[in-house]
């Protein structure tokens, strides 16, 4: 297999860092790397110009780091939950993918790639669940999941209003006193 030096540009998950000089598959570099920006060809000149700004990266790579530990603080107390329709035997007809909680996370305020949301296979069943947000190469945030039956939130809440609705029943009973009296004087 021939095999080509390359130079990353960012960091690549099971390859390297930004960086770093790495041997890929010729394809694999021609066909996705160096189109999609990733890297660039390790020649003489490159690896020179990449040592040059290498500082100026390490302060980059730094300061990113400080930002994802920072969202990670913020996103620390943060807790999705999705509902969906499901059997008897608690298996979701359909699933929760990692561009559902981007689409959550969105929606909260928070900018995430569904991409660095690493699930390894989609939710199929209800219940709670830790899914892995990767905010930075080295920021891992264990985001909590809960997938509910759809309408079984709206039970729980029904099941919280009794108290009121109890307080709700009785001023009513009153007004209906209040209108039964108000006709029986208007018979008499």
């Amino acid at each position: 297999m021939a095999t080509t030096t390359i130079l990353l540009k960012e960091d690549i998950d099971n390859l390297g860092g930004r960086g770093e000089i790495v041997k890929v598959k010729s394809g694999y570099a021609r066909n996705y790397l160096l189109p999609q920006g990733f890297a660039i060809l390790a020649t003489k000149g490159n690896i020179r110009q990449v040592e040059q700004e290498r500082k100026i990266l390490l302060k980059k790579a730094a300061e990113e780091k400080s930002t994802a530990e920072a969202q990670l603080e913020q996103m620390q107390s943060l807790r999705l939950e999705f509902e969906r329709l499901a059997g008897e035997s608690g298996t979701l007809f359909g699933s929760v993918t990692s561009m559902d909680i981007a689409d959550a996370l969105q929606e909260k305020g928070y900018e995430i790639d569904r991409r660095k949301i690493t699930l390894k296979s989609p939710i199929k069943e209800i219940g709670d669940f830790t899914v892995p947000v990767k905010l930075h190469r080295e920021v891992v945030l264990e985001l909590p999941v809960t997938v509910l039956v759809e309408g079984e939130a709206m039970k729980e809440h029904l099941e919280e209003e009794p108290v009121d609705a109890a307080a709700e029943e009785a001023p009513a009973a009153e007004t209906e006193e209040a209108s039964a009296e108000a006709a029986s004087t208007e018979e008499e």
